[in-house]
């Protein structure tokens, strides 16, 4: 009869010990390789000080679990962190054992110590190259006899390093082991490494500061004192379920890890394509992130908003529900049955991230992510409705207007996003964003009735007037671009530039020039939206006291003027009549900003007719 499960506790030594066709196996579900420096040093000091106090109980390092239903394999569910650092840890070990005993200086009191520093040697070149007698005669005559050993085989497709920890692993020595592994480009010093390299090369300078009593007593300690518990289980889905209840130690699972454990789990047959999907998922999502659009956590939960609004999960009393469970509870337990079809459901996650790819680049879509994280859940809602091919510009620009009109209202008042005004308000209108048989024109009458229900013209007007912040800056240039049928987009590197500078050396003439009697009138006044505009580059700093004459005069190239911008408010400055900038100035570009915000916000005042008699 099959095993169900075998909890034991073991030594690491114990645990690392395996049979000459066993091998531990990270499954391709799993994260790449986390752990840093800082996991690293932690480790290394638990087990100094756990020395220091010379306790005689062990000293214990979490649990460990393994799905064994494949023969010879042990596939690390909850442990692949802790068991790759452990092998890194033993070789850099053996590496300062090679050099101590090699340079060992021997004498009659030495003899216990260097037998010791032997042994510890021997037992862990027995574990790492899965050693017997003959074979570590072998390995003193031969390093190559250690070669091809294979102790882990790492199957993640979340692991871009696979590699890393064999060629660690079967280095004769330290700078063999530089040598071959992988460098990223354009990094400088250790940050050209993999968490991989970088780790062991930790490990390596520390154990350099020990010497020869010192480094046995870590070794002895490492090998025959620390513990784990692993849990072997035969049967996956059960391994499964214990990685996602056990995981207390270790770096913290995301939602997404455990999520895609269940998916991998309930593939079957197709865990082969799964895989491949997945992958592809995460290298996707992984290049979003990297551009803070969106991360394979983020994919989840805004496929969650889109079921939940396309079943209408929160609206059977006819006014929304709120409440958003997490996302473990929402799929492994609320919708477990979305992860009995794991390819459908991947081909849902990957149909958000292709939408994402696709419009990430679009100036519109640049300039919604300026704003409230949240307005992300509601767009990706609405293009959810249209396969990512018949995407474009057209399809995008008016729902992300209607986006922006509201949460431009979020970005200047005291209200939070939780508020019934925005959250309640969104909740139930995603419920019409998902649905293809409602209008765009009807979704626009939505937020347009709900704006100027919820919020006075006025009452806004002057939050745009005393607002201090950054992003409704780019909103402004985007609507002046619009208003004057001009090209609209901006890149990384763009700056908000403070037309009558707010800092430097001559800001005391400056205030004084423009006639504002103290700082915090000036501070107040210069940081108004009708005084900040896109530009390129920085110029203040090297701008004298007549700076707004010469930003007229001079070019984006000389870092000192407004010729030649792409940001067309700047580049309209050039001609503007005077050349000061006073208070007065300011005031009045506020207003004319304020005007053009209202109108895209609230739609323009419409003119009353004159009365005839």
């Amino acid at each position: 009869m099959a095993k169900d499960i075998e909890p034991k506790l073991k030594l690491i030594s114990e645990y690392i010990a395996l049979g000459k066709n066993d091998k531990f196996v990270i499954p391709e579900y799993q994260r790449g390789y986390s752990w840093d420096i800082p996991r690293c040093d932690k480790l290394w000091q638990d087990i100094e000080d756990y020395i220091d106090t010379a306790p005689e109980d062990p000293y214990f390092f979490g649990t460990i679990i393994s799905d064994c239903s494949n023969t010879n394999e042990f596939r690390l569910i909850d442990g692949q962190q802790r068991t790759t650092t452990f092998l890194l840890l033993l070789k850099a070990i053996l590496f300062r054992l090679n050099a101590v005993l090699a340079n060992f200086s021997h004498d009659d009191d030495s003899k216990a110590l260097y037998k010791g520093l032997s042994k510890n040697r021997e037992k862990i070149i027995e574990l790492l190259y899965k050693a017997d007698e003959d074979k570590l005669v072998e390995i003193e005559e031969n390093w190559d006899a250690a070669r091809g050993t294979l102790i882990l085989e790492n199957l993640s497709i979340n692991e871009q390093f696979k590699d890393e920890l064999t060629k660690i692993i079967e280095a004769k020595d330290y700078y063999e082991a530089e040598a071959a592994v992988y460098k990223i480009p354009r990094r400088q010093k250790d940050n050209k490494y993999t968490n991989f390299f970088r780790n062991f090369k930790f490990f390596c300078t520390k154990l350099e500061d020990l010497n020869e009593t010192t480094l046995n007593s870590f070794t002895k300690t490492f090998l025959n004192k620390c513990q784990i518990i692993e849990i072997r289980s035969w049967q996956i889905e059960q391994a499964i379920t214990m990685f996602n209840s056990l995981n207390s130690t270790g770096m913290p699972l995301s939602d997404a890890d455990i999520i895609s454990a269940q998916l991998y789990s309930n593939a079957g047959d197709s865990r082969p394509q799964f895989n491949d999907q997945w992958e592809g998922i995460k290298k996707l999502t992984n290049e979003l992130s990297s551009r803070g659009i969106v991360g394979i956590d983020g994919v989840l939960q805004q496929y969650m908003y889109i079921y939940r609004a396309d079943k209408k999960e929160y609206m059977s009393s006819g006014t929304p529900n709120v409440t958003t469970p997490g996302l473990r509870n929402y799929y492994l337990t609320i919708r477990r049955e979305l992860l009995k079809t794991p390819l459908e459901l991947c081909g849902s996650f990957e149909k958000i991230t292709k939408i994402w790819d696709k419009v990430k680049d679009y100036p519109i879509v640049k300039l919604l992510l300026k704003f409230n994280d949240n307005i992300r859940l509601y767009f990706i809602s609405y293009l959810f409705r249209f396969d990512v091919e018949d995407i474009d510009v057209d399809t995008v620009r008016p729902i992300a207007e209607y986006l922006i009109r509201l949460f431009a209202i979020l970005e200047l008042v005291d209200t939070g996003y939780s508020s019934s005004l925005f959250k309640t308000f969104l909740f139930g209108e995603n419920v019409k964003l998902v649905d293809p048989a409602i209008s765009l024109e009807a979704i626009e009458q939505d937020f347009s009735a709900h704006i100027n229900k919820s919020w006075k013209r006025g009452t806004i007007q002057q939050e745009i007037e005393d607002y201090r912040k950054n992003v409704l800056v780019f909103l402004n240039e985007y609507l002046y671009a619009k208003e004057h049928d001009l090209k609209f987009d901006f890149t990384d590197t763009v700056n908000i530039e403070h037309i009558m500078p707010a800092s430097g050396h001559d800001i005391e003439s400056i205030r004084i020039d423009a006639g504002i009697p103290t700082k915090e009138d000036f501070d107040n006044i210069v940081n108004q939206l009708g005084n900040k505009i896109l530009l390129e580059d920085k110029i203040n700093q090297s701008i004298g006291r007549e700076w707004f004459q010469t930003k007229k005069q001079k070019t984006v190239s000389e870092k000192a003027g407004y010729k030649d911008s792409k940001y067309h408010i700047a580049k309209a400055l050039v001609d503007y009549p005077s050349d000061v900038w006073t208070k007065e100035d300011i005031e009045t570009a506020t207003g004319k900003v304020s005007t053009r915000l209202l109108d895209f916000i609230f739609g323009p005042v419409e003119e009353k007719p004159l009365n005839q008699e």
